[in-house]
């Protein structure tokens, strides 16, 4: 038995040739099984023609014909086979070349000898188009995940700075949250909306803080801390200038405003008693935090925000979050936005912040049209709207958290920073 290929065995006895890719027999004459074995025993020789007559006929005399008929029905009998190729060198004789490159694409799996012999003879270049192929796959795959995306958007910000604020009286640095390639960075950009001659806010002695720009929108979230630097839960301050211009926001009167509002009215209320277990079928993790929008010369604007997570598995689940607006007046009938899908959770850094980021794949949206809206409110009505169309896919970035509160980077008429009180509810 010879192996012409890793696929095609020659039997000179049985006159026979056996395709292991399909278990196919192709049967020979005497004088093509003769000349062939002769042949393999030369590979690349050029043999002569009365030598070959001598090997297909022994013993006899025939013509030079029967040789020509002999070496046209081998060839038909070798065509299947590409890589074989028995070649006619003029007034010379005849060769046999068998190429490495096979032709073969699926070889019997029981045949584990053939296989490997198989894959040796594949040319580099098959090998190396191979290993592209392969490569190409695994980075579609790579840059069409959800880990990537999360990478990609968790990538945009830096929080390698800090800003000196004075709030109330008091001057602290916060964190800064921007954008790579953002450059107004200046304290000034968040600064000059409160209003330098009544910025005193009695017993604001101290607060921690983080201040946010997307760009367009300049955010700061204070609490003052207890004497471990935890966030109080009380007096909570949380501020985003959507105009450049100076919104000349007094603070004393900011701080008993803020305060009738949220007495007045709330939203996102959570009516169940806070619990300290997990042992219940659900478990809520509810987020609360109260934003104003302060605007020169227009009505105070806030917007009543929640977030909420039911977990299902250890790092994924069912998200909630609504947002519910209104004005000092309540001029404008509340401007309701609630966004629900599920969640995958990840572990990320920005800067030095270890950071919590929700990719939320939004399954549903609800817009509760106002009947009347303000001047003040318009412009949050307005982007709101696109909320509405566009959003399909949201991040939500946690960048810190205590035992009662956490501070968020949500996805709010762009990207703004909110300080919230953090209640678990068994339901």
């Amino acid at each position: 038995m010879v192996k012409v290929t890793p696929y095609l065995e020659f039997d000179d006895e049985a006159q026979q040739l056996f395709d292991r890719t399909c278990s196919e027999t192709v049967h020979l004459t005497f004088s093509e099984s003769a000349i062939l074995a002769h042949l393999l025993t030369m590979p690349d020789a050029i043999c002569d023609k009365d030598l070959l007559l001598q090997v297909g006929w022994p013993d006899r005399v025939v013509a030079a014909t029967s040789l020509t008929q002999c070496i046209s029905t081998l060839r038909r009998k070798l065509e299947p086979y590409p890589e074989i190729q028995l070649k006619t060198i003029a007034r010379r004789g005849y060769q046999l070349h068998v190429s490495a490159k096979s032709h073969v694409t699926m070889l019997a799996v029981n045949d584990a000898e053939s296989i490997k012999d198989a894959l040796i003879d594949v040319s580099l270049m098959v090998k190396i188009g191979g290993i592209l192929v392969l490569l190409g796959i695994i980075a579609t795959l790579w840059y069409g995940s959800d880990y990537h995306q999360v990478m990609k958007q968790t990538g945009h910000w830096q929080a390698d700075k800090s800003i000196d604020l004075n709030i109330g009286g008091t001057t602290r640095p916060l964190t800064l949250i921007y954008p790579r390639d953002e450059q107004s960075l200046h304290p000034s950009m968040w600064q000059k909306h409160i209003a330098p001659e009544t910025n005193k806010i009695v017993g604001m002695d101290a607060f921690n803080g983080f201040a946010l720009t997307d760009g367009n929108h300049y955010s700061v979230a204070t609490c003052p801390p207890d004497a471990a630097g935890n966030c109080v839960g009380e007096h909570i301050i949380n501020l985003t200038a959507t105009d450049l211009a100076p919104a000349g926001l007094d603070m004393q009167q900011f701080m008993a405003l803020s305060e009738l509002m949220e007495n007045r009215i709330r939203f996102n209320r959570i009516l169940i008693p806070a619990t300290a277990s997990d042992s219940a079928d659900l478990v809520e993790h509810h987020y609360h935090g109260d934003i104003y929008f302060p605007v020169a010369n227009e009505l105070l604007v806030r917007a009543d925000m929640s977030i909420s997570m039911v977990y299902e598995k250890p790092l994924s689940g069912k998200f909630y979050s609504s947002a519910c607006i209104t004005d000092q007046d309540c001029m404008t009938t509340p401007i309701k936005y609630q966004v629900r899908g599920i969640f995958e959770q990840y572990r990320q850094q920005i800067g030095e912040l270890d950071v919590d980021v929700f990719h939320v794949k939004v399954q549903q949206k609800d817009l509760i049209k106002p009947d009347v809206v303000s001047d003040s409110a318009m412009h949050f009505y307005r982007e709101i709207r696109k909320h509405n169309i566009r959003d399909e896919e949201l991040f939500y970035y946690r960048i810190y958290t205590d035992k009662e509160t956490a501070v968020w980077v949500v996805p709010l008429l762009g990207n703004l920073i909110t300080w919230t009180k953090y209640e678990k509810v068994a339901l």
